[in-house]
């Protein structure tokens, strides 16, 4: 039996992790990116990040498919980086080859300077 800590300290040992800088970067450059936000729906509704897409964690499995390609290159968040790890191993096992987590989640991309919506 695992905790909830080995299990995140696992996932993140398995998924790369990528700064809210470097996101914002690549999407300044116009790079293609799918960023996924996975909080529940009264945090996403209290504040995101501007181009992030809402898919709960408790639905990610089985909506994702219809909304994102498998090859597509996506970084998943949360509020601050655990449940997005998770989150990345499960799209992993899924077949997304060229998916990471947000390290530091919401919170280092409010502090980053990134852009927000209500």
């Amino acid at each position: 039996m695992k905790t909830a800590q080995q299990l995140i300290a696992d996932a993140k040992a398995q998924v790369p992790e990528v700064t809210a800088r470097e996101v914002q970067d690549a999407l300044a450059r116009g790079e293609p990116l799918v960023l996924i936000d996975v909080r529940e729906q009264n945090e996403w509704n209290l504040g995101h990040a501007a181009p992030a897409e809402y898919i709960g964690r408790g639905v990610l499995e089985s909506q994702v498919e219809s909304r994102v390609p498998r090859d597509a290159r996506v970084v998943l968040m949360c509020a601050s980086g655990n449940r997005s790890a998770l989150a990345a191993l499960t799209l992993q096992q899924m077949g997304y080859a060229n998916v990471a987590s947000l390290a530091g989640g919401f919170r280092d991309w409010v502090a980053s300077g990134g852009a927000v919506a209500d």
